[in-house]
Order: structure tokens, then C-alpha cells, then sequence
């Protein structure tokens, strides 16, 4: 069993509008930017990256904005909703302020005992707002969000499969323990981690295929303490037969990944070297940083990218 895993590093999805995409997260939900820069990939469009006040593993969504792509098809493998926590009580600010801003698909429910409210991002993304104790964490403060209310980081992700088994299977693997089931949802939970440490697996046996576009989750990353750890879990998942992509330097962290049995695409993500290696932790996500190969044609990058309103 891998020991090294501490909880979720960021989540990353797809979007069409970045200007759209960056109001959302700033202003809406209230969370910093803590990264403009590009697709590694497909250098004209951007990556842009939103968390608490320093970008802490366990906090970050980061978004490509592929402008007119089409919506993504909900369904089965994939991650379904993405679940961030708020402090407990909070829920009747958010509910009020999400409306306010015009958010839609608010519902509420309860789920192994915590509250949650549902809401859709704007291109159909599925997230959820689930009350949770500080446990050290502390909101970004630099909107209009009172940090009594504030966004703590990830509480975890909800994934809709066909068959449950293998992919639980996987995490429990990954040093995830089976907590508890109620119908056909069954939470797994990381200890000695970070608080973004609960995974919930939605069995769906009839459903369709999700299909990624806007909206969709591209892949989700499980954060690992340093470049050293990451290559005994790599080590350790060849080993048990998964195909595992080399270690990728990403500039603020490096990575692999494996797709699992349910067709979710894993990241393994180190905690080294953060978002603020380019950047003063004041000034995080304020101008374009590119990936070194990419900086002989910045200007041609910068003439393609749509000017993102602050």
C-alpha cells in the first residue's frame, strides 16, 4: 500500500470563456488568483489557477479556457462534483450570495452527516459548498468574502461510476480507507494528509459515458510531499501494473499520471516548489508567466490571449 499520498493537491477542468471562468472564482466565490500562465500543451490558451492566499495544495482549481469548445456531457468516469468546504454556519450567506450572482442549479442536501449546497459554475461545472471545521485553514480575505464565510479549500470530490469496486480498490491502495456507505455512495478518507481528504464514489450502473468539454473535470491531482515520495508511488503503481507517465515538470510542481479502471485520469502532484517560485506571494497571479520554452515568443502568445478583466 502507498503511504505517501497527503490528500488532494488541485482539481483541473475545462472551460470556455476565461474571462467568464476568472469573475467566477474571484468575484463569486471569492477565491485569489494565484496563477496566469499557459497550457504547457497549447501555449494560446491559458491555465489559470484559483485558491487561498499562497495557492496551499489542497485549495487549487485551475481551469483551460478553450473559448468556443462545447459543453461537456455529464455521465459516468468522471469526476462528478468537485466539493469545496466552508466553515460551518455558512451555508445561508452562500446560498444568498450565489443567487445573488445569478448562480444556477441551487439545491441543497446532506451527506454523511454534513451539510451541502449545489450549485452549477458557469459552464455547467458541478460543485458543491460542504460545511467543515477550519482545521488550520484559513480564506483568502482579498475579495468581498468575509473570512468567517470564506472558501477553506477542496473538502473533496464526488465520483460517478459504473462499478464502484476497482476504483475504490485503487484508493484504498493509495492510502485511502473505506469509511462509510449509505445506498450507492460509499466515502473514502485519507489520514496524516491534508483536510481536502475525502473521496466519495457514486455507483451509477446505468448511466451514460460522460464526455469532456466545458464544464468538464480534465483530471484531478493527489498531492505528495516532494519529487522523492512521488517516485516511490510511481514505483509502486508500475509495479501493481498501471501505465504511469514519466515525471513532468509543471514549473509549480512536478507530475504523473495514470488513468484509473473507471476512466478517471490521476494526478500525482508534489507540494514542491509552490506558486510563489516566480512570484511574490503578494503579487501571485497578477502577470502572464510562462513556461521557459515559450518565453522567445511571448509576444506572439500575448497577442492571441484574450485580456483578462481583473
Amino acid at each position: 500500500m502507498i503511504d505517501q499520498i497527503k490528500g488532494l493537491h488541485h482539481v483541473t477542468s475545462l472551460a470556455g470563456d476565461a474571462n467568464a471562468n476568472n469573475a467566477f472564482f474571484t468575484k463569486t466565490l471569492g477565491l485569489r488568483r494565484v496563477k496566469k500562465t499557459v497550457n504547457f500543451d497549447a501555449p494560446e490558451v491559458y491555465h489559470l489557477y484559483y485558491g487561498d492566499e499562497a495557492g496551499t495544495p489542497g485549495s487549487v482549481m485551475t481551469y483551460f479556457p478553450f473559448g468556443q469548445t462545447p459543453p461537456g456531457r455529464r455521465g459516468i468516469g468522471e469526476v462528478g462534483v468537485t466539493e469545496f468546504a466552508v466553515p460551518k454556519g455558512s451555508l445561508g450567506y452562500w446560498k444568498e450570495r450565489l443567487s445573488t450572482h445569478g448562480a444556477t442549479g441551487l439545491s441543497e442536501d446532506s451527506a454523511f452527516g454534513a451539510d451541502r449546497l449545489l450549485f452549477d459554475g458557469p459552464d455547467g461545472d458541478s460543485f458543491a459548498l460542504v460545511e467543515d471545521a477550519l482545521r488550520g485553514r484559513t480564506p483568502w480575505t482579498g475579495g468581498d468574502v468575509p473570512e468567517e464565510t470564506g472558501v477553506l479549500g477542496f473538502h473533496g470530490a464526488r465520483f460517478r461510476l459504473r462499478d464502484a469496486a476497482a476504483t475504490g480498490e485503487l484508493l484504498e491502495f493509495m492510502g485511502y480507507q473505506k469509511a462509510e456507505t449509505s445506498g450507492n455512495l460509499t466515502r473514502y478518507v485519507i489520514e496524516g494528509g491534508n483536510p481536502a481528504d475525502t473521496i466519495d464514489i457514486e455507483a451509477i450502473p446505468t448511466a451514460r459515458v460522460a464526455s469532456q468539454g466545458a464544464g468538464s473535470v480534465h483530471h484531478i491531482a493527489f498531492a505528495v510531499e516532494d519529487r522523492a515520495a512521488q517516485l516511490e508511488v510511481r514505483k509502486a503503481l508500475m509495479d501493481t501494473g498501471y501505465q504511469v507517465t514519466p515525471v513532468i515538470d509543471r514549473d509549480y510542481f512536478w507530475a504523473i499520471y495514470f488513468r484509473t479502471p473507471g476512466g478517471i485520469l490521476f494526478e500525482v502532484a508534489t507540494n514542491e516548489p509552490g506558486f510563489d517560485r516566480d512570484e511574490d506571494t503578494a503579487h501571485l497571479g497578477e502577470a502572464l508567466k510562462l513556461p521557459t520554452r515559450y518565453e522567445p515568443i511571448r509576444s506572439r502568445i500575448e497577442a492571441g490571449l484574450v485580456p483578462i478583466s481583473d
